[in-house]
């Protein structure tokens, strides 16, 4: 009879704690990590972009708070129209992003940067081409466990 009980009680905790979030850890630095650098390599090939140059590898922990931390990866490209306006540029990329991975605005001026952040990934992506046909990708994780 204890061990029904047991049970129960277990279940019943295991069960509170997928409702309430608790048990679900969220991506680690380095996986998250890992993501940002796929959506950002991904949305340079969807986007048929020319020259890609890697400017930040990423690949490294940069602490953001108590046994925390976040990673980072950028790269630049250049279209094949160089008269290319860069607000134009970085309204295309959002476009583009759509076929790679589910993004949502959540900060566009109207000019660049444009932010664009992944509550699923835990991944921000800063679209800020200021060049006539040249673009500019960054993008950071959230503030993340390293384990």
């Amino acid at each position: 009879m204890a061990r029904l009980v047991r049970l129960g009680v277990t279940a019943c905790v295991g069960a509170l704690l997928a409702v309430s979030g608790c048990g679900d850890r969220g991506p680690t630095a380095a996986q998250a990590g890992e993501t940002l650098k796929r959506h950002i390599t991904e949305l340079m090939k969807e986007a048929h972009v020319l020259d890609v140059k890697i400017t930040d590898p990423g690949g490294r922990d940069i602490p953001c708070s108590e046994g925390k931390a976040k990673r980072t990866f950028a790269a630049t490209a250049r279209d094949a129209a160089p008269e290319s306006e860069p607000d134009g540029l970085n309204t295309f990329l959002v476009g583009v992003l759509a076929r790679v991975a589910s993004y949502r605005i959540v900060e566009d001026r109207g000019a660049a940067p444009i932010r664009l952040a992944s509550k699923e990934d835990r991944t921000v992506l800063i679209l800020e081409s200021s060049v006539d046909g040249q673009y500019k990708v960054r993008g950071e994780t959230e503030c993340l466990r390293t384990s």
